[in-house]
């Protein structure tokens, strides 16, 4: 029974040690934003693993056995996810999101639904060129999993970028949103899949139940913890209750099957604005960023190394590369017209600063969560194909649109 507790303790042990180490690297040596960082010398050291593999030594196997023992979709949705959105709501100014609440509304919701139409039909339609055995819904399912921007890659580059206020505002409420409604859209495929037929006001009620259902529970969950604060005056008390919050919060959200990630965003901004002004002494302010500023760099961390590291499970034949790289271009085109058809009609009665369209596109991150959903695909389906479609998407995500998206915003036109 002990070595059941055992050996994930000593997986926990050695990504944390492996996090920290690249961390280091990255920052002493190629002195890249850490997000961006990570994945690469992560994405180098799978490359290296492989090729020693190669030369006889059998590091691959210890190393595949690794992180084939991490269930990388529970690790994520089930665990980290919610502490992650929490921890990146709660430093998000709520004036200047309902400020721009029109703008973020049609991209989290049309903009995300719009894409995976695109994406699927796109897809397909390549399918059929290239004889890559994907029927119409499972091009949809990739198209839904693809769509959502990942707040977590999101707000992990915009802090580092310096991006014009109103900008970064749009792209992190969008990023925030959306996989909540990228999520629902996947479960709804799925269940078709499963030969159900969801009507309209099936589908309605599911989205209600996820989406509504969801802002309620995390806003009256962030009030109740909000006036626990406003009792004590304890700074490690208090940081311990909005700790309580997001890992009890997020679980309690799911299996009451509501939409947890869009609960841990408005409990984040709810305790980032109302809690931080009227329920926190500035010593509890203090000591709250740090532990959260910390629980995001450690779990932002521990993320973007498994992402580098799923390389060394991936079936990657000839022909699913080709498919992975054909997917880069049409899912930011898609991209592009999602965002830039709402923009185009929203300019007549609100402002946008220059090259908004191309900065969202180009600034619209992929990350784990899509890894995650691709991840959680049944059996049945093409798994192993739309897999490594995602991871190709995800990765040119990261590094290219990641390393380039500070000069786009620099220079936007």
């Amino acid at each position: 029974m002990g070595d059941k507790f055992i050996e994930p303790l000593h997986t926990v042990a050695v990504l944390i040690t492996l996090a920290a180490g690249l961390a280091y690297l990255n920052h002493r040596v190629i002195r890249m934003p850490m997000t961006i960082g990570l994945v690469l010398l992560a994405l180098l050291l799978s490359t290296a693993i492989m090729i020693l593999d190669q030369f006889g030594l059998p590091v691959k196997v210890r190393a595949a056995h690794l992180v084939q023992g991490i269930d990388f979709r529970k690790i994520l949705l089930d665990g980290m996810l919610g502490l992650l959105l929490f921890a990146g709501a709660l430093h998000i100014n709520l004036c200047d999101l309902l400020d721009k609440k029109l703008e973020i509304g049609i991209f989290a919701t049309m903009g995300v639904l719009a894409s995976t139409v695109m994406v699927g039909a796109a897809i397909y339609g390549f399918s059929i060129c290239f004889n890559l055995n994907l029927n119409f819904l499972d091009s949809l399912l990739f198209g839904a999993l693809i769509s959502p921007t990942d707040p977590i890659a999101v707000l992990g580059i915009l802090k580092k970028i310096g991006a014009p206020k109103s900008l970064e505002t749009k792209i992190a409420g969008e990023s925030l949103f959306n996989d909540g409604i990228g999520v629902v859209i996947f479960l709804l495929l799925l269940e078709i899949g499963g030969g159900g037929e969801p009507t309209p006001g099936h589908v309605l009620g599911l989205l209600a139940e996820e989406a509504l259902g969801g802002a309620l529970f995390g806003l009256a969950a962030g009030y109740l913890i909000y006036r626990l604060l406003r009792s004590v005056n304890e700074y490690k008390i208090e940081v311990m209750l909005t700790l309580a919050l997001a890992a009890g919060g997020y679980p309690l959200a799911t299996a009451l099957h509501l939409s947890a990630p869009i609960a841990m965003v408005l409990a984040g901004l709810l305790i980032g604005n109302h809690g931080r002004r009227l329920a926190m002494s500035a010593t509890t302010r203090e000591h709250l960023d740090m532990f959260w500023e910390m629980v995001d760099a450690i779990l932002n961390a521990v993320l973007f190394v498994l992402i580098g590291l799923e390389v060394l499970v991936l079936s990657f034949k000839g022909w699913y590369l080709l498919a992975g790289f054909l997917a880069v271009p049409i899912t930011l085109l898609a991209r592009w017209i999602s965002i830039g058809l709402p923009i185009g009609v929203l300019r007549f009665w609100r402002d946008f600063s220059p090259g908004a369209v191309r900065v969202m596109t180009w600034g619209g991150l992929r990350g784990g969560i899509s890894v995650a959903l691709a991840l959680s695909l049944p059996a049945s389906s093409p798994r192993e194909l739309i897999l490594a479609m995602t991871y190709v998407v995800v990765v040119f995500s990261i590094l290219v649109q990641g390393l380039t998206v500070k000069r786009l915003i620099k220079n936007p036109n």
